[in-house]
């Protein structure tokens, strides 16, 4: 329920009848609680008093935090690390006037990490001619090391220890790192659990992965061998376009698009290379609706999602002959659906994990280049027949939060601070579920990053 703004403020909505004192507790063990006997707090590494500001907090937070403008400001003493702590348990606790503690809450801690640890510098995977280097921006992190491993699916080759510079962990290797299968290990306290917890994570700047996104593929996206025939030139091919107010869109699911259509190979149906077939009823379709003027296919959510497998020997159908047993009144035929949603190949693709990849479903193999290679053929293919290509990215929530479970990545690398939460410190569900927090710097720039990534390496 408190906030630490800046780096020499917090935020608490406590009376001043209940809170004669404030002060700030670290543990970087996590091993705080309250005692049995006085309901103090127990188990702390450090303590720090906290002094009320009669001034309230400034404009420049109020600005920011609109909802807790009328909260009380404490400052933070200067001679405290304030680096240090953000990568321990925190809490604050107050006491009145007779010394006994009266309230005690945890602190939301975007604030003080915009403050102090914005970053414009590299993230993700940088390549030079002899060396590739990794950045990760993961302030609260007390550790990170990258796992490196013998393919998609093989086991761990060797674990690289990467080193701190103001909250980002970098590491520079050979560039015979590059085409290896990665994760982040962080160890990291995590509020909803109360623990430091070792979290394994893709790359948050992922630009390949291997199948449901269990492992970042470390991929020089310009490597020529990702690149079809013709991609440089691709620019000089878009179709024409005068003005934003000549654009008419058709939104189309890709595998929707060609799922059932006799004209694509089977084994290009329902995928991005469905889109290669120029002659099939699909494309036809889409250049006579060209030739009449249409400019713009909107592609529904197309980068990697949850909720539908990228390995296509797991999916699951209902039987359609059996459906058709079933009386026309009958509940059957839903209840039959229902049973396999969760593993059947049909989304809209709304359950955002990474968004800077394409989904693997959509390609002949998810694991290594062929996401990436199909779905430039595609925008290629549309290009070709008149029409640009614009993309649904699901920037506003993630799929999941916490420490655990494959769809989380960005709450398990920087805690709380890529997922929006309310005054009470719940996350915020408005959106779908899990609401991103733009409004904080490395959030609103993940989302800038990669809407330039698809309009220069997808030329989306």
């Amino acid at each position: 329920r408190a906030y630490w703004v800046t780096s020499d403020l917090i935020a608490w909505n406590v009376g001043e009848q209940e809170a004669a004192s404030v002060c700030l507790y670290a543990s970087r063990a996590a091993e705080m609680g309250l005692s049995p006997s006085n309901g103090g707090i127990q188990g702390y590494d450090s303590k720090v008093e906290l002094q009320p500001e009669s001034a309230g907090l400034p404009e420049t937070v109020t600005q920011k935090f609109p909802f807790i403008s009328s909260y009380r400001a404490f400052s933070v003493p200067s001679s405290v690390d304030v680096a240090s702590l953000v990568k321990c348990q925190l809490v604050v606790a107050s006491f009145g006037a007779d010394g006994k503690h009266v309230d005690v809450t945890g602190l939301q801690l975007p604030g003080v990490l915009d403050d102090m640890f914005a970053y414009t510098g590299p993230l993700g995977a940088v390549f030079s001619e002899e060396s590739v280097s990794l950045h990760l921006w993961a302030p609260t992190a007390q550790g990170v090391s990258v796992c490196f491993f013998d393919g998609p699916a093989g086991p761990v080759l060797e674990t690289v220890q990467l080193e701190e510079s103001n909250g980002v962990w970098s590491v520079t290797g050979p560039r015979e790192w590059e085409n290896r299968y990665y994760l982040y290990e962080v160890d990291v306290y995590h509020p909803t659990k109360a623990q430091v917890l070792k979290c394994l994570a893709g790359d948050p700047y992922a630009r390949g992965l291997s199948a449901n996104g269990a492992r970042t593929w470390l991929v020089d996206i310009n490597n020529e061998t990702l690149k079809p025939a013709s991609w440089d030139e691709l620019a000089d091919e878009k179709p024409k376009l005068d003005s934003f107010s000549d654009i008419t869109i058709y939104e189309l699911h890709i595998r929707d698009f060609s799922a059932h259509d006799g004209t694509v190979d089977s084994d290009s149906r329902g995928g991005f290379r469905a889109f290669a077939y120029q002659a099939s009823a699909g494309m036809q379709h889409l250049r006579k609706l060209s030739d009449a003027g249409l400019t713009h296919v909107h592609l529904l959510p197309s980068f990697h999602f949850a909720g539908v497998d990228d390995i296509k020997s797991n999916w699951k159908f209902v039987d359609e002959c059996e459906l058709a047993t079933f009386p026309p009144g009958s509940d059957k035929q839903q209840a039959a659906v229902v049973a396999i949603q969760e593993e059947d190949p049909y989304n809209w693709g709304y359950n955002p994990v990474l968004w800077g990849v394409p989904k693997g479903s959509y390609a002949s193999d998810p694991d290594g280049p062929s996401r990436i290679i199909e779905y430039r053929q595609m925008v290629q293919a549309l290009n070709r027949i008149g029409l640009r290509v614009v993309m649904d990215v699901v920037y506003n929530h993630l799929d999941s939060s916490g420490p655990c479970g494959i769809s989380s990545v960005l709450d398990k690398i920087v805690p709380g601070y890529y997922v929006r939460r309310d005054t009470n410190g719940q996350i915020e569900n408005s959106a779908a579920m899990n609401n991103t927090a733009s409004e904080h710097f490395m959030v609103d720039r993940l989302i800038v990053d990669d809407l330039l990534n698809w309009a220069v390496n997808y030329k989306d």
